[in-house]
């Protein structure tokens, strides 16, 4: 099984500011991937969710990749 990308690299807080780090959990479309795919824990795909939600409504991420 795949290690939690969050965990693994000591990241406490999913912060929507942190672009660079939201885009690897996006296809190329700009859907949120799930968490089997991705190897995140249930808990942490739940505030990755709300961080990129955040993130597209701030205008730092886009809502549909063209």
């Amino acid at each position: 099984m795949k290690q939690d990308y969050f965990s693994a690299n000591n990241i406490k807080h999913i912060d929507y500011k942190d672009v660079e780090i939201l885009r690897k959990f996006l296809n190329p479309n700009g859907k949120i991937m799930n968490h089997k795919r991705t190897g995140v824990t249930a808990k942490n795909q739940r505030a990755l969710a709300g961080a990129v939600k955040n993130a597209r409504f701030l205008g730092l991420l886009p809502f549909v990749a063209k």
